[in-house]
């Protein structure tokens, strides 16, 4: 029996409804989490956009888990772009 899949912990609105596009290219929640999480620190307003302080802005204990996803998260390049297109091209047709 699979285990299904739990809920991503929410951030903040926008941003959880631009990752959510991505969701599918992620097998590991913990993933599509540190992908958002990585979105909401760049877009904060903070001197030092580094993992410890991105971390600290979240709410996470340290850095070590977005430094593993940088490191070991499956990353399929051209679906990546493939989706950011798509999202790009249906963003203007809104």
């Amino acid at each position: 029996m699979v285990t299904p899949r739990r809920q991503a912990v929410s951030t903040v609105a926008f941003i959880d409804n631009y990752c959510q596009h991505y969701y599918s290219l992620f097998e590991d929640v913990r993933h599509f989490e540190a992908f958002k999480f990585l979105h909401l620190g760049m877009l904060s307003k903070m001197p030092q956009k580094s993992l410890p302080e991105i971390a600290k802005i979240v709410g996470l204990k340290d850095g070590q888990s977005l430094h593993h996803f940088l490191r070991d998260a499956q990353w399929v390049v051209p679906l990546l772009l493939l989706r950011g297109k798509y999202n790009q091209e249906e963003n203007q047709k809104q």
